[in-house]
């Protein structure tokens, strides 16, 4: 189910971080008390079909509380074509899980990233990226569910 409000969301458990791509979608999940994030990597996205059901193996080898997907807006707050398969990506997950699901705007998460990851040639910065991204997502809405 995909929640309008993160006070309908989990207040412990691991939490699962996605940041969906046309051609890569980053993971980062949380430890049980949500004191540390950690990168996993990144999967290819073949169809959409294999990427749900190899978010699923995660979240049941995790035993997952909730699902956090950023959510790519531009700076005004509208959204975009990219927004709209994200909102696709997260309906279609929702179908396939009881779990609830939250979206975390992303702006400027790919900036924060590439400033984590340092200096690093462009094969490795690629495939970490995503992840990093989803990581600093996580965090996001860690920080925010612990103000509520």
């Amino acid at each position: 189910m995909i929640l309008s409000d993160y006070k309908d969301f989990p207040q412990v458990g691991r939490i699962i971080s996605l940041d969906w791509g046309l051609r890569r979608c980053g993971i980062a999940v949380s430890d049980e008390n949500r004191d540390f994030t950690f990168t996993r990597p990144q999967l290819y996205i073949k169809t959409q079909d294999e990427l749900i059901h190899n978010v699923l193996d995660i979240i049941k080898e995790d035993k997952i509380s909730g699902i956090v997907i950023g959510l790519p807006l531009y700076s005004d707050g509208s959204e975009s074509d990219t927004t709209k398969k994200v909102r696709e990506f997260a309906d279609s997950l929702s179908k396939n899980t009881n779990l609830p699901i939250i979206f975390v705007e992303e702006n400027l998460t790919s900036s924060a990233a590439q400033e984590e990851i340092g200096r690093k040639s462009i094969s490795k910065i690629k495939q970490e990226l995503d992840s990093v991204s989803a990581k600093i997502i996580l965090e996001n809405a860690i920080a925010i569910l612990k103000r509520i």
